[in-house]
């Protein structure tokens, strides 16, 4: 009798163990709702908050996190950190293609966002600005292809 009751007992901190590992290593990512998600990291988290997002990549099974950086320009023209918004815009785009939710209208609301994030990074500065009005013209100009 005290030798099953041990047994039992110890199969019960086998099993919590393994779930609390298996827990722990990320074993089987839940699904997510992708648009809603894509939609929050893109359009309410600050810039600062998707950056450290995107270092983690979250949902990586589910999302897609690559970027090109920003295309065929410098990744930060004249020492203006235009990276991280290039990042972001990217996984706009990507997500939203992957999602079927990609069109003329989204594709604007992206770009929108992306211009946001360069004025954000040039925080006011006038040549950063005119610098993100010409990325910004490039992506409306490029952007669909």
């Amino acid at each position: 009798m005290l030798a099953k009751s041990l047994r039992n007992a110890f199969a019960i901190v086998i099993t919590s163990l393994t779930l609390l590992v298996g827990a722990g290593a990320g074993v089987g990512q839940a699904a997510i709702n992708a648009p809603a998600v894509t939609d929050d990291y893109l359009f309410t988290k600050t810039l600062s908050q998707f950056v450290s997002l995107r270092s983690q990549t979250p949902y990586s099974d589910q999302l897609d996190w690559s970027s090109d950086g920003c295309s065929w320009s410098p990744d930060n023209p004249f020492g203006f950190k235009f990276l991280p918004a290039c990042h972001r815009h990217d996984f706009g785009y990507r997500n939203y293609k992957r999602q079927a939710r990609f069109n003329e209208t989204t594709r604007l609301k992206i770009d929108n966002k992306f211009k946001s994030d360069l004025y954000n990074q040039c925080a006011g500065n006038w040549t950063c600005n005119r610098t993100a009005d010409l990325y910004y013209q490039a992506v409306r100009e490029f952007g669909a292809s």
